[in-house]
């Protein structure tokens, strides 16, 4: 994450990757592929639901920063987000709110597939639009979907197969250090991208949150009728993969606009997606079981 802030860069990107790892892991330490059957009972709903994430966010983003006439490098920026889709803490965010717990990983795991090949396709479109020149190999979108997701997702899941008594003791410690690893990583990058946020502006502000707002909604609407698959599918449309814009900026040599709205977007979507989160996972907590 090249921003060139007060926390350096080195310290940034091990506590991100050692947090993307172990969360991840402690996530595939819970998965019984066996239960994805119940997604059989109904077989709309992930379709439905990648649509949100998919496709309806980015034309919601859109609309938006349309909307509120945003400078070119800012609606670049808004726009590269909102076509990055499969946020890995998006899915940690989902199970504690009260997120289906097969479906959520489902889900994920298939938008973070699917990015591989419509991230590309929206680049070409965005290209068109702009009259830009930006590229991304689907090559370097794979590698890293596999390695910040796939992988330790896939680590955990086979380490719950066939050590189950070791995976059963681990997942709770994975869990805890999971969590303090992301309070560090927040801290990190608030302390990195403070004053990126306070100088996007109001308009910038206000459009990224209307974005998030109306995609929590629309994902919200598309993910029923259970409430904890309206919940993941909200916090998977809501909570975009800064991981991978910053990489097709980075590769492209985005102008500093671009990466400071990213920046910017990750910090206030993450404070605006917080009332909905409270709300999950007080309503989950008011089911009865």
């Amino acid at each position: 994450m090249p921003v060139g802030g007060p926390v350096p860069e080195w310290l940034l990107s091990a506590v991100a990757a050692a947090t993307l790892f172990t969360v991840m892991f402690d996530i595939g330490l819970a998965i019984v592929p066996s239960e994805f059957r119940v997604l059989g009972r109904q077989p709309a709903l992930l379709p439905k639901s990648i649509f949100a994430v998919v496709v309806a966010a980015p034309a919601v983003a859109w609309v938006v920063a349309r909307a509120f006439e945003l400078p070119r490098g800012a609606e670049i920026g808004v726009m590269l987000m909102a076509i990055a889709p499969g946020a890995p803490v998006a899915l940690r965010r989902s199970l504690d709110a009260g997120g289906h717990r097969y479906f959520a990983p489902a889900l994920q795991i298939s938008v973070a597939v699917l990015s591989v090949v419509s991230m590309p396709l929206f680049i070409a479109a965005l290209n068109e639009y702009y009259a830009g020149q930006a590229t991304i190999d689907p090559r370097q979108l794979a590698r890293q979907v596999f390695i910040a997701q796939l992988l330790p997702l896939g680590l955990g899941m086979a380490a719950r197969h066939f050590a189950s008594a070791g995976a059963l003791w681990l997942e709770p410690k994975l869990r805890l250090l999971g969590k303090a690893l992301l309070l560090i990583l927040v801290i990190l990058a608030l302390i990195e991208v403070w004053q990126t946020v306070v100088d996007a502006g109001f308009r910038v502000v206000m459009s990224i949150v209307a974005i998030t707002l109306l995609v929590l909604a629309v994902g919200h609407g598309l993910g029923g009728p259970e409430p904890a698959t309206r919940t993941a599918t909200a916090i998977s449309s809501g909570i975009r993969n800064a991981g991978l814009a910053l990489l097709v900026a980075t590769l492209n040599k985005a102008a500093p606009a671009i990466t400071a709205t990213i920046l910017a977007y990750v910090v206030i979507s993450a404070f605006t997606v917080m009332p909905y989160l409270l709300w999950r996972r007080r309503s989950a907590r008011n089911i009865p079981s």
